[in-house]
């Protein structure tokens, strides 16, 4: 059965979040939207434009233009396959690619279609680096770590132990947010976890673990059980729907069986390179907003809900992203 992430718990146990918000802040909001439509500006962090990934898909059947924006992940995680796609991108590899697979209720992936097949795949720029499968994870700075020390009803000044918050794929490690994204860690490790919307490299067959030049990603229900088994690089904060409602594909695994069922990618940018590119910010997972947002997320008491969950499992809070004027 997964276990859920208590709102309290969470905002209790890690530092990385902030101050638990007071019942009066919490009870001021029904909804996590009116939480987040009052967060005030302080509570917001700009997410830099050259951390963004700008990939333009062929129009759709209208005519309509398709661009998808992908937040690259931060240090210290991925960053053997973040490097590479950024080499991706300012060689404008990743123009005339495709998307190749569509499977229902798991991922979306695109990369050269001729990737496989000998003498014509698109020869990838030189200098790429060769991360290794212990690269899935990183070491957690001090911050988190401290996260895991047992510390006493006395020292964390409450009258009852710190709640702990077994991860569903980790009954000894922990689900946590930091710096806008959504992480498990065990002891002094940690890594990201494939929530809906998160991006992700393709690969082969253990030892191999991609290069960045195939990527993914979710679609449906959280597969979880991909964490440490294939690199995390980003997650799409625009244009997902985009992505999710293309045509599924009626292969195996979702891939398309014909070169006409695929999907064009026009163009790739980095964000500083693309000058109509909106400003995007989000909700700081560190602030007081953020902990009374996840408070509604696990404990819905506005008119449509009967009964409150009491919990919220960590791909159910995803954080808020939004679009300001620059």
């Amino acid at each position: 059965m997964r276990k859920f992430l208590s709102a309290l718990s969470l905002v209790a146990l890690f530092p990385a979040i902030g101050t638990v918000p007071s019942q009066a802040a919490t009870d001021k909001f029904v909804t996590p939207n009116e939480v987040v439509d009052a967060a005030p500006e302080s509570d917001w962090q700009r997410i830099a434009p050259n951390d963004l990934m700008v990939m333009d898909l062929a129009p759709d059947t209208r005519g309509k233009p398709r661009r998808v924006v992908i937040q690259l992940m931060p240090a210290p995680f991925s960053q053997g396959w973040v490097g590479n796609i950024r080499k991706l991108v300012a060689a404008h590899w990743f123009d005339g690619i495709a998307v190749v697979r569509v499977q229902d209720n798991y991922v979306v992936q695109w990369g050269d279609p001729d990737g496989e097949t000998p003498g014509k795949a698109k020869a990838l720029p030189a200098g790429l680096a060769g991360p290794t499968e212990k690269d899935y994870v990183a070491q957690l700075d001090e911050r988190l770590r401290s996260t895991f020390v047992q510390r006493s009803a006395k020292e964390a000044g409450r009258t009852a132990a710190l709640p702990t918050n077994p991860d569903s794929y980790l009954p000894n490690g922990l689900s946590l947010f930091d710096r806008g994204w959504p992480l498990a860690a065990d002891g002094r490790v940690g890594w990201p976890v494939h929530c809906y919307g998160m991006v992700g490299v393709g690969r082969n067959l253990s030892p191999d673990t991609g290069t960045g030049a195939e990527l993914y990603t979710v679609i449906g229900q959280a597969p979880r059980q991909l964490d440490r088994n294939i690199a995390l690089v980003g997650r799409i904060i625009a244009g997902m729907e985009h992505m999710s409602s293309l045509p599924r594909g009626t292969g195996p695994l979702g891939f398309y069986e014909t070169p006409a069922e695929r999907t064009r990618i026009v163009s790739v940018r980095m964000g500083n390179d693309v000058a109509d590119l909106a400003a995007y910010e989000y909700l700081s997972t560190e602030s007081a907003s953020f902990a009374a947002y996840v408070d509604k997320r696990a404990n819905r008491k506005d008119s449509f809900y009967i009964q409150p969950a009491g919990g919220v499992d960590i791909c159910n809070a995803p954080v808020p992203i939004r679009v300001v004027t620059p």
